[in-house]
């Protein structure tokens, strides 16, 4: 049996914590709306799902950093 070119794959998809608020904190070189440094930025459409659950993972702590 030939395979189905239409089917379905499951496919994990973690979304960008990007909130629209580009802005670099220039003491932690954090984005003050996501967290994430400038690098994880540019990089976030190549990395793989373990790095994304590794960057999303400190993005909390540091946002109570950026926040307090």
């Amino acid at each position: 049996m030939d395979a189905d070119p239409f089917e379905t794959v499951a496919v994990e998809v973690i979304e960008s914590p990007c909130v629209l608020v580009c802005s670099i904190d220039t003491d932690t070189g954090w984005c003050l709306g996501c967290g994430r440094t400038r690098d994880e930025i540019r990089r976030w459409t190549t990395i793989d799902t373990a790095a994304r659950r590794a960057v999303m993972a400190v993005l909390p702590e540091r946002m109570a950093v950026l926040e307090g």
